[in-house]
This record gives C-alpha cells, sequence and structure tokens, in this order.
C-alpha cells in the first residue's frame, strides 16, 4: 500500500488545483476548502500569500 501524497488537483481545479487537491488528500468536499481559502485570504492577506507558496511547493499530480 502506498503511502497518501499531496498533489494539485488536475480535474478538480478553479486556479491552479490547490485546494482541489487539499480536499482530496483529506477526503473533504473541495467547496468547505476553498471558502476556507477565501476566508483566510480576506484575514490579512496571508492565505493568499500561501496559496501561491503553495502553487510551487505542491507537485501536480503525475496520474491524469
Amino acid at each position: 500500500m502506498q503511502p497518501k501524497r499531496l498533489f494539485r488537483s488536475r480535474t478538480d481545479r478553479t486556479i491552479a488545483g490547490i485546494c482541489g487537491g487539499i480536499a482530496q488528500y483529506a477526503n473533504i468536499d473541495p467547496t468547505v476548502v476553498r471558502v476556507l481559502a477565501v476566508i483566510f485570504a480576506s484575514m490579512g492577506g496571508f492565505g493568499l500569500i500561501a496559496y501561491i507558496v503553495l502553487i510551487f511547493v505542491i507537485p501536480e499530480n503525475p496520474e491524469f
């Protein structure tokens, strides 16, 4: 059994697949992750900076 890995989603993506990938990893609805991302982005901008960093840190899912 392979360990669970975090990837950006190729199928469930709005901007870069970050929220879709986190939702797939945590087995939750992507809408919940997107709403949380918007809330964090509106609170001082830390969420926006974190989202941009995650675009470069989290690799895209190699399986299509």
